[in-house]
């Protein structure tokens, strides 16, 4: 390209890189050298609950806050939509619109923008919504709701220039649903492992977290679809075994979580508020395992990408997971963990505290060469970049 092209990004939930929550999209965009890049996202840190800095390549957008699933959450997404929009109005014209959900909202803010301004649009499918609504029990099938979601979404898509798909099981929903083969891009979530280098040595490390015995930890969110219910049963368990669990983060059930850890008297059980993503590869060099849960749920077997195994995967982590499917797979094919079924962290647990440390040390050594060499976020910015050209073309 002879001048940088404009692409303009509506996340709702991206955090710069130096702060704990969603960064995949600074990350990916801030490796484009052709690409002028503006993010659009909440003010307001899902992660922290504090208001957002001023930072290079975002425009944060005023939002009302919400404290639990019911309407004051939807309340968050309208005032999302509306303010993206404004923004995206009085951004300089962009050549692409790039919408990510899960919240249909943003993607339809993002079309809008797109259509108005004559950009091109991209929409980024992280969740499968509504189905994954449905599967989770939250809403049902019948219901006018899941109807006039069901019917935004085919919009969406209809509407789109390009679909991109995090996971081989969001790409066969969209063609069962009619999407083109041809109209869908696959560019999933990944890690660089020289994202992932310690700042100090592991014993300095350690001391200063407080980890004294065999410790796995968890970082990300502590919501419905994240299962940590399942991960409080397993070290009620293990109790007597010398293993901690940390759980590193911040979500709708967190609160409810510490009580529940607290009920059952879990001193294996430690909760750390979120840490910035800087923070992440000296909490990670620090653990012995790391731990990736989620729900009981059959639609993340085959349409998730979750970004906290590459994280592992990329420090060097040996990694243990309830997600059987394509998650489980990963694991299995690197050669980076364990996989258990979902409701079997306990035999996880017990497992690797049977593992020799040098044997964890091998698996890590595995995972960080796959990721490496199959799924780094400079490989995926690469494919972004085609994409972008692709349609701006």
């Amino acid at each position: 390209m002879s001048e940088q092209r404009r692409v303009l990004v509506l996340n709702h939930f991206a955090v710069p890189r130096d702060q704990p929550g969603g960064t995949r999209h600074v990350e990916l965009f801030s490796r484009l050298p052709d690409w002028q890049y503006t993010i659009i996202a909440s003010r307001l840190n899902l992660s922290t609950g504090r208001r957002q800095a001023t930072e290079e390549g975002f425009t944060f957008v005023p939002v009302i806050p919400y404290r639990s699933n019911g309407i004051s959450r939807v309340v968050n997404w309208i005032s999302y939509a509306v303010m993206a929009t404004i923004a995206g109005f009085q951004a300089p014209r962009p050549d692409v619109v790039y919408a990510s959900s899960p919240h249909l909202l943003a993607a339809l803010a993002g079309w809008v923008i797109a259509r108005t301004r004559r950009a091109r649009f991209i929409l980024e499918v992280r969740d499968l919504w509504p189905r994954v609504l449905v599967d989770m029990g939250r809403l049902s099938e019948s219901s006018a709701l899941y109807r006039a979601l069901h019917a935004l979404e085919l919009f969406l898509y209809k509407r789109a220039d390009r679909v991109v798909v995090m996971a081989p099981g969001c790409r066969t929903a969209l063609q069962s649903l009619g999407v083109p083969e041809s109209k869908i891009s696959y560019i999933p979530n990944g890690a660089d492992p020289e994202d992932f280098v310690a700042s100090i040595d592991t014993s300095t490390l350690r001391a200063r977290y407080g980890f004294t015995r065999l410790t796995g930890i968890y970082t990300g969110a502590h919501g419905p679809a994240n299962g940590l219910d399942l991960l409080l049963d397993a070290a009620e368990c293990v109790a007597d075994l010398p293993v901690d669990i940390i759980l590193v983060g911040d979500g709708l059930n967190k609160a409810e979580l510490i009580r529940d850890a607290s009920r059952r008297q879990l001193t294996n059980v430690r909760f750390m508020d979120p840490v910035p993503k800087t923070e992440i590869p000296d909490l990670l060099a620090a653990a012995d395992f790391g731990l990736h849960v989620l729900a009981d749920v059959e639609l993340f077997r085959s349409s998730v990408s979750p970004n906290k195994i590459f994280d592992y995967m990329a420090a060097g982590l040996y990694v243990l997971t309830n997600c059987t499917g394509i998650v489980g797979d990963l694991v299995t094919k690197s050669g980076a963990g364990m996989v258990v079924g979902p409701l079997q962290l306990e035999l996880g647990l017990k497992a690797v505290c049977m593992t020799a440390p040098a044997a964890r040390a091998e698996c890590g050594d595995r995972g960080r060469e796959w990721i490496e060499r199959e799924q780094s976020r400079t490989a995926m910015a690469s494919r972004l970049e085609a994409l972008l050209r692709a349609v701006a073309a």
